[in-house]
């Protein structure tokens, strides 16, 4: 657990009640540090003991105060302690409180370039080696880091945060307080190609064989664009690709890990979590607050309803209902899941049954099994 540093000293009272938590102890305990157990120096750092494992480390620690779970048995010499029903949760709090914002240097540095018709909010912060395009528009407190291109007439929304190397196409347009990690890509063109007779794969697809042949493939243009919504995030190296003539688009609070694949004219709804090396292809529409687990894939077109959730390395190719859990290669309901898992459990047992049936047929028949049966067992 990385060390983290107040911006000023808290007491454990004002932590707590930060956190809408309580507090037992000595509430004045002047707090600089949250800091794992086992790396506590001293009276100023706060032990975030929060589960078993990390609880049992308090009696070795040198921390006099402490963030536990509700109902957890608390040491003695810790002085006071902050209890919180919902660990996970009141982490995240913990660390808004001990954040650390990157270092961003306030106005345009002299080393990015601006096009002389962006506009860039007074107390947006432009780091060096950026670049702005034209028409572009950053809002107020946006801070874009070394690296970072943003394209002609594209909208930064205000507060967001834009780190090294992310590209943002033209014409993208995003909401207040997007984040976008090192090296995503937003707005790309999407992967979207014709044939001017039917080719291999409508072939393919409507009779299972190859008839047509792709003598040509001409591209076809995407002309539309990317909008996400607000408190967006999108990870490392993800990709998002524009619309081929409307927008692709990614609804308020979603979150995108690292390395994830949205093909073009994909709608994702509101509060999402697509996790790592999730495929999106073209499309596609999901609902409110999906959940993919990692390595999920999704075909094109498909319908994901509000609140289902996908487990990881599923392969989704039909529609998925609303507050479904599903899983699997193809992904089915999560019940009829576990019934195919069972099924592969016990074919092993199965055949030894049959086998021993067939014996026990064969000797009621007179022991002479038919020769063409015997052939077919041979070739087995």
């Amino acid at each position: 657990m990385t060390q983290a540093l107040t911006q000023a000293p808290l007491t454990l009272s004002e932590i707590a009640a930060a956190l809408g938590a309580q507090v037992e102890g000595d509430g004045s305990l002047v707090i600089r540090r949250a800091v794992h157990p086992s790396e506590a120096t001293g009276p100023g750092d706060l032990a975030l003991a929060m589960d078993k494992e990390l609880l049992a480390l308090l009696p070795g620690s040198k921390a006099v105060a402490a963030v536990v779970a509700e109902g957890a048995e608390v040491p003695e010499g810790i002085a006071g302690r902050v209890v919180v029903k919902r660990p996970r949760y009141a982490m995240a709090g913990m660390l808004d409180l001990f954040e650390r914002p990157v270092h961003a240097e306030p106005g345009v540095s002299p080393q990015a370039y601006v096009a002389p018709d962006a506009v860039v909010a007074p107390d947006a912060s432009i780091a060096p080696f950026a670049y702005i395009g034209p028409r572009a528009r950053v809002g107020a407190g946006a801070i874009v880091l070394p690296h970072v291109t943003v394209g002609a007439d594209a909208v930064i929304g205000d507060g967001c945060l834009l780190h090294p190397g992310a590209r943002i196409g033209e014409r993208v347009e995003m909401g207040a307080r997007c984040i976008i990690h090192p090296n995503a890509a937003i707005g790309n063109d999407g992967f979207s190609f014709v044939t001017p007779e039917p080719g291999s794969v409508e072939s393919a697809k409507t009779t299972g064989r190859v008839v047509g042949t792709n003598v040509l493939l001409r591209r076809v243009n995407s002309i539309g664009t990317v909008i996400l919504g607000d408190d967006v995030e999108i990870g490392a190296g993800a990709t998002i690709d524009r619309g081929t003539v409307t927008a692709t688009r990614v609804g308020n609070g979603t979150k995108i890990d690292n390395l994830v694949q949205i093909g073009h004219n994909v709608q994702i709804g509101t509060n999402c979590m697509l996790c790592g090396h999730v495929g999106v292809a073209g499309s596609t529409v999901i609902g409110d607050r999906v959940v993919l687990a990692g390595k999920v894939g999704v075909a094109d077109h498909v319908k994901i309803g509000s609140d289902a959730v996908v487990a990881a390395n599923s392969g989704v190719g039909t529609d998925i209902p609303a507050k479904a859990v599903y899983m699997g290669y193809p992904a089915v309901p999560r019940s009829r899941a576990f019934e195919q898992y069972k099924g592969l459990a016990r074919l092993k047992r199965l055949f030894t049954d049959v086998a021993d049936l067939k014996a026990r047929l064969r000797a009621l028949d007179g022991g002479g099994a038919p020769k063409v049966e015997a052939e077919a067992e041979q070739q087995e």
